[in-house]
């Protein structure tokens, strides 16, 4: 039996705008990138991303068909609900043994490692999570339709309907929402547009809130305050007391600290790796348990 550390894993982090692939031997990790990966959202479409990165990674790391079909794999990809789809993706993949989950335990895991801590990742989704004394909880994560509260597309949706405000006269006009007006010629190429858009295609839109925000739009601001009162609320719920830590992951979960109370903002910490890194943990972890139950 070779030692573990020797052993080669393979790892995916797959979201909703972006699909990372990654062997690592215990040391030096090879890693691609695809498209988005989100199996709720486009299962044929997942599935030929994820294949084609296969692949290729495959063939970056030297690696042939009967060596890929026999490392222990773990993805962790958005858009998985339970059990019925993994194994409807499992049969599309070609590897004879691989573990298949959502995208909360690996961002969990690449945060905080085995720490106590809260985790409220926003990416084009969003979940939050809490680690402690061993026990993990999840919560959220629940897609664009029912959940992904906060998140990038969340950031989207909310930017064109509160501009569709000030066109009402509802809320006072800012620079943002003229801005956008003009970017989308009006408000009906605002509810035009919406209609067909992508939760990628909203979370696009968020870096036009995050920066208006910190130029004082007053619009922008109360967005991103709104989507900070939810993830404090969420994480107070979930069990966090001052003195624990939070971690803010995905890419514009970081874009919150500001608009948290000062009481949350002195816990705030920087996560300890990425998603990623929590799945070749957890493709190790897998390994090991296949490993020892052989022994």
């Amino acid at each position: 039996m070779s030692r573990l550390a020797d052993t080669i894993v393979l790892a995916v982090d797959g979201g909703g705008t972006r699909c990372r692939i990654a062997v690592s031997d215990g040391s030096v990790a090879r890693q691609v990138e695809v498209g988005a990966a989100n199996v709720s959202t486009d299962f044929e479409a997942a599935c030929a991303e994820l294949n084609r990165g296969i692949a290729d990674l495959a063939k970056q790391a030297g690696l042939n068909g009967a060596q890929i079909a026999g490392t222990s794999a773990y993805l962790g990809l958005a858009g998985i609900t339970g059990k019925t789809l993994a194994e409807r993706l499992a049969a599309r993949l070609p590897f004879e043994r691989a573990r298949i989950e959502d995208d909360r335990p690996s961002a969990l895991r690449g945060a905080l490692g085995s720490k106590d801590g809260f985790v409220a990742h926003c990416g084009t989704g969003s979940f939050l999570a809490s680690q402690r004394d061993g026990q993990i909880r999840l919560a959220g994560g629940w897609g664009p339709v029912l959940g992904d509260q906060a998140s990038a597309q969340w950031v989207g949706r909310q930017a064109l309907a509160r501009t569709l405000d000030c066109v009402d006269g509802i809320a006072p006009t800012s620079d943002m929402a003229n801005g956008l007006l003009a970017r989308f010629d009006g408000a009906a190429g605002i509810v035009g547009a919406a209609s067909m858009m992508t939760p990628t295609e909203f979370g696009a839109l968020a870096p036009v809130v995050t920066l208006s925000a910190e130029q004082g739009d007053a619009l922008a601001r109360a967005i991103m305050e709104a989507g900070a009162r939810y993830l404090a609320d969420q994480i107070e719920a979930m069990g966090w007391k001052p003195g624990l830590s939070i971690c803010l992951t995905g890419g514009i979960g970081p874009q919150y600290a500001p608009y948290l109370s000062e009481i949350m903002q002195q816990d705030l910490t920087e996560p300890l790796g990425d998603p990623l890194a929590g799945a070749i943990a957890l493709a190790r972890a897998f390994h090991e348990e296949i490993e020892h139950e052989r022994c």
